[in-house]
């Protein structure tokens, strides 16, 4: 018989109690070892980790605390085990091993902007819980998208944007039927989009810009009732998409699908689309007639309908109609050939338009002076029109206005002087109009001025001085006008600006030689001007110039022989002056043309530039014997006193000679054997300085990328024999960089120190510079690295203020000299002007001698980095103060950049 017929109810209460207790001992065993197992699968991904520039995992991930405290995890409330991995914006360069397969309570994985690499493991398919995964912008590898991404059952968002992907879209992935999200934008996708496209009935936004995909959208994807955003700018794409009036797309909010080859009559296809918020179209060929049924959205905020075939019914009042798009930002028509009239602007136009683009729209007419009621506009460009009339004043209301583009268009007289009220603004385009009279003298009250081009028209007063006091001002063109007197020595005080063109006016007087201190200047044109006098020898230390147009001028005497340094000077023009004297032969006038030097006939050189050859000094014919006697009368006393001259300069050379060599001596102890490097092991390095490993050149020298016989990849700087500056700046980098040790600075690996070569042999920066960065379209910093350049930027400077044992003034931080290493550490270089201050010496009273630069706009618009963008500011500007007792230390400057960092990285771990 069984116990359960015999045995009393104690005996059975107690039964149940252990049964019971049994049960929550091995449930607590299986917990433990399921957090084991997770546990384990993030140490193993650590392990994976080769940088870590926040030292986030480093020091959070620790195994005396709960996996579910680590930063970047979190755990579900009921088992306990890990639910998200949120490791984006770390900054992280890795690969992702298979173990992270074995989080199998896993619902989202977010890797987006970091460098993971290599390719993304198969084990993750065993995330059957998987609903998120997000690796975009790294740079996993350029292959083609894995097939098993169709394995996730439960997949809704899937993100894999910004990497190197290549080959075709998998249709596998066109089988998870829950998939609501597809962003695959940034690769370099090929092929055509999947029919199976139109099988995930649930999909809500497709975002493939930027990819290589061709051939027409698949009939099939018009049936997704579900999409709200579709994104397909910058691919091949064609074929047309439907017009019959059933819209299929009810939800549509964002239809992006500019710089393509689709064609038809797209404004049918979105003519009921009620909830259309973004409608960007720009660079296809679409057609049909833009009338008052596009304002009849109620949300558009977005009209971008550039360089299509577009017209415009004049009977329909389509411009009058936007006074109704009561959220209307953005509206661009470029390239639309409107032939219309401007409208009167107001309604609910006034305030919310942001940016209105009417380029080469064939608009004629005047400007209405309603349009200074736009008052939150901060673009306008109307310029290639053939708008007539005045500028008008009211245009000073304009109080946000960035840019101001009339350019190319028929408006005469004055420049308003309400233009200086726009204190915004960065861009002002008035060229080729038909404007008279003077240029305003408060235009220079516009510090934020970036390029003002008033070239072309008939400006006829002197350039005022205070225009020069536009210290950060890029371009400047005033060519083409009748605008007279001399130039100012002011003119120095445009520190940054890289291109002036004063061309084709009457100016004349002297050319300033302060222009020589424009070190940032890339063009230069004063051709065609009544300027006199000489070249300035300053010009010589243009180390930037590429363009020097000094032709049709009254300017005399030589050419200086100081232009030969000007190593990155390629377009060169004195034609039609007075010049005379020898063409100088060395730097980039090996490489000039008879082109350069015409009309002067007083110059002389080689016959390959058409002109007369240098004649040399003719001896003199013999006196007869009385001029004789008279002479030596006169030269024997010169003669002799020169003899002993020479003999007292002889041994103070011979003096000099054995004190170098003992300073050499000296210099061998500094630099010891191991760290020498002879010529021929140059010139084996760089392929005999061949010019494909170039790297750049400077006003000291030039860099070569070189690889040594150990195989170590360097880059070899080598000083400019000629200067004897650049040899100053050799002693000067030998002399900081042997000494200074930190992971921020440059390191000196080698040195060749010949009496006419110098060379050094320093680590090889695999990123370039940051100024490639900053200026590149090809290349862009999401905000996290550009903080952390910044904090080692400035670990650097707080070293080399305060970690050495002599303060080290660099005198010419500039992004240029900022080097950024395979894992983006930032690298402080050039040490040629640098400084060191004695004992008794204060920072503040250190002369900048660096180049001012001006910070780039922030083009992510993320409301996690405005916080970070104003701390940065406030920081800039505390930085950049009058007194120098009011700025932060190097010190303290630091730890504000670590605490914007630390706050960034919180409200990026809440999003």
């Amino acid at each position: 018989m069984t116990c359960f017929g015999t045995c009393s109810v104690p005996m059975m209460k107690a039964m149940s109690m252990a049964i019971l207790v049994c049960s929550m001992v091995t449930s607590t065993m299986s917990e433990t070892t399921n957090i084991t197992t997770d546990q384990s699968a993030l140490l193993v991904l650590k392990s994976h980790i080769t940088h870590d520039p926040q030292n986030i995992l480093s020091k959070n991930w620790s195994t005396s605390s709960s996996i579910c405290d680590w930063v970047g995890v979190t755990c579900g409330a009921k088992h306990k085990r890990v639910t998200m991995l949120n490791l984006s914006y770390m900054g992280l360069t890795g690969t992702v091993p298979p173990q992270l397969g074995n989080l199998s309570f896993l619902v989202e994985l977010r890797c987006r902007n970091n460098s993971f690499h290599g390719s993304l493991p198969m084990e993750l398919t065993r995330l059957r819980r998987l609903k998120l995964i997000s690796f975009g912008f790294n740079n996993l590898m350029k292959g083609e998208i894995p097939s098993w991404f169709g394995l996730f059952p439960k997949l809704e968002t899937l993100n894999l944007y910004g990497n190197q992907f290549i080959g075709s879209i998998p249709t596998s992935i066109f089988n998870l039927s829950s998939l609501q999200i597809i962003t695959l934008f940034n690769n370099q996708l090929s092929g055509v989009v999947p029919n199976e496209i139109g099988d995930l009935q649930n999909l809500e936004v497709l975002v493939l810009q930027v990819n290589h995909l061709n051939g027409p959208m698949p009939p099939k994807f018009f049936n997704i009732s579900s999409m709200r955003i579709i994104g397909l700018t910058g691919n091949n794409l064609s074929g047309q998409f439907p017009s019959h009036t059933n819209f299929l797309f009810p939800n549509l909010e964002q239809l992006v699908i500019g710089m393509n080859n689709f064609t038809g009559p797209i404004l049918n296809f979105i003519s009921s689309a009620s909830k259309l918020i973004q409608f960007d179209i720009p660079f296809n060929s679409f057609y049909g007639t833009l009338t008052s049924k596009l304002c009849s959205f109620p949300n558009i905020q977005w009209l971008n309908l550039a360089f299509n075939n577009f017209t415009i019914d004049s009977t329909d009042n389509f411009f009058t109609s936007l006074s109704n798009c009561k959220y209307l930002r953005v509206l661009e028509l470029e390239g639309t050939p409107l032939n219309a009239m401007l409208p009167k602007f107001g309604g609910n136009l006034s305030f919310s338009l942001q940016y209105f683009g009417l380029t080469n729209c064939s608009m004629k007419g005047n400007i209405p002076k309603q349009i200074g009621s736009l008052s939150s506009l901060g673009t306008l460009k109307l310029d290639n029109n053939d708008l007539t009339g005045f500028v008008p004043t009211t245009i000073g209301g304009l109080q946000k206005l960035q840019g101001l583009y009339l350019n190319g268009n028929k408006l005469q007289g004055f420049i308003p002087s309400e233009i200086c009220k726009l204190d915004s603004l960065v861009d002002l385009f008035l060229a080729n109009n038909k404007l008279s009279g003077s240029i305003p003298e408060c235009l220079g009250n516009l510090d934020s001025l970036r390029t003002l081009s008033l070239n072309s028209n008939g400006l006829n007063s002197t350039i005022p001085n205070a225009l020069f006091s536009l210290v950060y001002i890029l371009k400047l063109n005033l060519s083409s006008n009748s605008l007279v007197g001399s130039l100012p020595l002011d003119i120095e005080n445009m520190k940054v600006v890289i291109a002036i063109d004063l061309s084709n006016n009457e100016l004349s007087g002297n050319i300033p030689s302060t222009i020589g201190s424009l070190q940032n200047l890339i063009n230069l044109s004063l051709a065609q001007n009544r300027f006199t006098g000489q070249i300035p020898t300053s010009f010589g230390e243009l180390i930037s110039i590429e363009l020097m147009d000094l032709s049709k001028n009254n300017l005399s005497g030589e050419i200086p022989k100081s232009l030969e340094a000007l190593l990155s000077l390629k377009h060169f023009n004195v034609s039609y002056n007075q010049l005379e004297g020898e063409i100088p032969t060395g730097g980039p006038f090996l490489n000039f043309s008879a082109q350069s030097f015409l009309s002067n006939n007083g110059l002389c050189g080689a016959s390959r530039l058409q002109v007369l050859p240098c004649k040399r000094e003719e001896t003199h014919k013999s006196r007869n014997p009385t001029e004789a006697i008279s002479v030596l009368r006169i030269t024997l006393p010169v003669v002799s006193s020169i003899i002993l001259i020479l003999a007292l300069t002889f041994l103070f050379m011979r003096y000099k000679k054995v004190k170098a060599l003992k300073l050499s001596s000296e210099a061998n102890l500094i630099f010891p054997p191991w760290r020498k490097i002879s010529y021929e092991g140059l010139l084996e390095a760089t392929n005999g300085f061949n010019e494909a490993n170039l790297l750049g050149a400077g006003s000291f020298g030039t860099v070569y990328q070189g690889k040594l016989n150990d195989g170590l990849h360097v880059a070899i700087k080598v000083f400019n024999r000629n200067l004897e500056e650049a040899f100053k700046s050799f002693d000067a980098e030998c002399e900081l960089l042997f000494n200074l040790r930190h992971r921020n600075l440059i390191k000196i690996l080698k040195t060749h120190n010949g009496n006419e070569f110098k060379a050094l042999v320093l680590q090889f920066m695999s990123m370039g510079s940051l100024e490639k960065w900053l200026h590149n379209c090809d290349n862009s910093l999401n905000m996290l690295q550009r903080l952390n350049i910044m904090i080692d930027v400035a670990s650097a400077l707080e070293y080399l203020h305060h970690g050495y044992s002599q303060p080290v003034v660099h005198c010419d931080i500039k992004p240029s000299n900022i080097l950024l290493d395979a894992d983006m550490v930032a690298h402080v270089a050039d040490f040629g002007i640098s400084k060191m201050l004695g004992e008794n010496a204060l920072m503040t009273q250190t002369k900048t001698l660096a180049t001012i630069g001006y910070m780039a706009p922030e083009k992510e618009d993320r409301s996690a980095i405005k916080d970070c963008l104003a701390s940065i500011m406030d920081l800039a500007l505390n930085c950049s103060s009058d007194t120098p007792e009011k700025r932060k230390t190097m010190k303290d400057v630091l730890i504000s950049l670590h605490k914007t960092k630390k706050k960034l990285l919180k409200e990026i771990q809440s999003i």
